[in-house]
C-alpha cells in the first residue's frame, strides 16, 4: 500500500508513522512541497498523508502549493483512497471539502484532553487511539499533543469524532477512509523539543509533561496506525 506523504515545512516531518512504515515495511515517497518538489502521479499510491506546518491553509497566495494538496485530498476521496491530515494537513482537509479554517481564541501548545464525541467512541480507528494501551480500557477523554492557534468547522457530510475544552472540532471522518487530526499524533520527543526552541512559552511544563506521557501517547498512535494503515 505505497503512501504519498506531503510536507509543508522541512522541520514537520511524518515522525513515528516513519518509524511504522519502517518496520512494516510499508512503502512510501516523501515530498516536501516547501522545496517546490513535484508531486508524483498519484496511481501509484493508495493513501495520502499530510503534515503540518505554521503557515494557514488562508495564505494560498504565499503558499500556492497548499492549493495542489487540496485538490489532492477531492482526488484521493473521489478515488476511495484513504486520506490522513495531521494539524494544517486537517485544516486542509477541511478546506477542500468547503469548510471555513480560522483562528481560535487562543493557541493551543502542549499536552490537552481531547474527548470523544459519541461518533467518536463508535468508530473503530478511534477506539485504537482511546484504548489504553497498557491497561486495556477505553478512555473517552485522554492527553494528545498539540501545536496549533487555527481550527475549522466540520465539513457538510462529516463526522466530527473529537474535540477539546478550546477547540471544539479536533478531528473528524469523511466517508470511511479520511480522517483529519488537529492534534499531533505523530510527534516523537525530538520533534517536539526541536519545535519548543521557536516558540516562548513554559518550557519546563511541556518537557515534564512530555517525559511523563509520551509513552504512553506514542503507543496509542502505533495502535491507531496498526488499523489505518492495514
Amino acid at each position: 500500500m505505497p503512501v504519498l506523504i506531503c510536507k509543508n515545512i522541512p522541520a514537520e516531518g511524518p515522525g513515528t508513522i516513519e518509524d511504522f512504515f519502517g518496520i512494516k515495511k510499508i512503502p512510501y515517497t516523501i515530498i516536501d512541497l516547501s522545496k517546490g518538489e513535484d508531486i508524483p502521479d498519484i496511481k501509484g499510491f493508495d493513501t495520502l498523508l499530510m503534515m503540518g506546518g505554521p503557515m494557514s491553509v488562508n495564505e494560498d497566495d504565499i503558499y500556492p502549493y497548499i492549493k495542489k494538496e487540496e485538490k489532492l485530498v477531492r482526488e484521493f476521496i473521489a478515488d476511495g483512497k484513504s486520506v490522513l491530515g495531521i494539524c494544517l494537513g486537517a485544516q486542509i482537509m477541511a478546506k477542500a471539502l468547503g469548510s471555513k479554517v480560522y483562528k481560535g481564541k487562543q493557541k493551543e501548545i502542549g499536552w490537552y484532553d481531547i474527548e470523544l464525541t459519541s461518533e467518536g467512541i463508535a468508530d473503530v480507528l478511534m477506539r485504537k487511539l482511546a484504548v489504553h494501551p497498557h491497561v486495556g480500557d477505553m478512555w473517552k477523554r485522554f492527553k494528545v499533543f498539540h501545536w496549533h492557534g487555527e481550527t475549522f468547522d466540520i465539513p457538510e457530510g462529516a463526522v466530527r469524532l473529537a474535540g477539546s475544552e478550546l477547540f471544539p472540532n479536533q478531528a473528524f471522518r469523511y466517508g470511511n477512509r479520511a480522517y483529519a487530526f488537529q492534534f499531533h499524533i505523530e510527534v516523537t520527543k525530538e520533534m517536539i523539543y526541536d519545535w519548543l526552541k521557536a516558540e516562548d512559552i513554559d518550557q519546563g511544563k511541556l518537557k515534564t509533561d512530555t517525559e511523563r506521557l509520551y509513552e504512553v501517547y506514542h503507543a496509542r498512535a502505533w495502535n491507531f496506525y496498526e488499523a489505518f494503515f492495514k
